[in-house]
């Protein structure tokens, strides 16, 4: 598998800031569904949707619209319980990434704690399995998730990226930029799909972009506010072009 994925680089477009806007005056619109098929027409590989337990964005009804309309994979990122389990096993969804998840959180702060949930995500992942429906978790780049991830069967993992997201000096940048090639090599040595993801945006995103290996990068904040001003059609080429400038510049 990883031969197949050395050479290209695929975007996944998370559309829930779609949905922020529509929830934050309770109307009909504006309809993430129009925006994943919008997102899609442009050269979106996939589309990223997070169920959050407190639906403060996505909500039900939003799956499974976009599981019948779109075209592309379908990654639903949920947390690790037993509700949310079962509505993916229902739904059943291309993908589905587990992450962890606080009610009391602007956004996904880290990565999951898969050493403490092993024996669950075990279970979990053979539960969606039968459905065919593939897991990946999002963790943190730390070796030991990895061994863990791999240790409950997951096919995939991605990457979190926030930290190098929030790096501002050279130094702290250029330690993150080498834990997630690291983290990268070692996932790919086990033959996982690797995919990365979390606050990257159109000013640093070619040097992940750049990792020979990587899957998918899942971005979805910054095409949305974009997309605000030049629309999510051209907000997708946009990035697809970033992503492809950076392979084609890999040194």
């Amino acid at each position: 598998m990883n031969s197949q994925i050395i050479n290209r680089i695929l975007l996944g477009v998370n559309i829930d800031h779609v949905a922020t806007l529509r929830q934050a005056r309770g109307t009909s619109y504006p309809d993430p569904a129009k925006a994943a098929l919008d997102a899609e027409e442009a050269g979106a590989d996939s589309i990223t949707l997070h169920l959050r337990e407190d639906r403060r964005h996505i909500i039900d009804s939003d799956v499974g619209k976009m599981r019948s309309l779109i075209q592309t994979p379908m990654n639903l990122e949920i947390a690790l319980n037993e509700a949310m389990v079962s509505l993916a096993a229902k739904l059943q969804p291309n993908h589905v990434c587990f992450v962890p998840e606080r009610r009391e959180e602007l956004t996904t702060e880290g990565g999951l704690d898969v050493l403490k949930h092993t024996a669950q995500l075990t279970d979990t992942v053979q539960q969606l399995k039968e459905k065919n429906v593939e897991v990946s978790v999002f963790i943190d780049p730390d070796c030991q998730q990895i061994e863990a991830a791999l240790a409950c069967g997951v096919p995939a993992i991605e990457l979190h990226t926030g930290h190098y997201s929030e790096s501002h000096d050279p130094k702290t940048l250029q330690q993150e930029i080498v834990r997630l090639k690291k983290a990268l090599e070692f996932g790919l040595k086990h033959h996982l799909v690797v995919n990365a993801g979390h606050g990257l945006n159109y000013t640093n995103v070619e040097p992940i972009a750049a990792m020979t290996g990587l899957n998918t990068l899942n971005i979805g904040h910054a095409i949305i506010a974009r997309a605000i001003f030049v629309g999510i059609k051209q907000a997708v080429v946009d990035m697809k072009q970033l992503l492809r400038d950076a392979m084609l510049n890999r040194g």
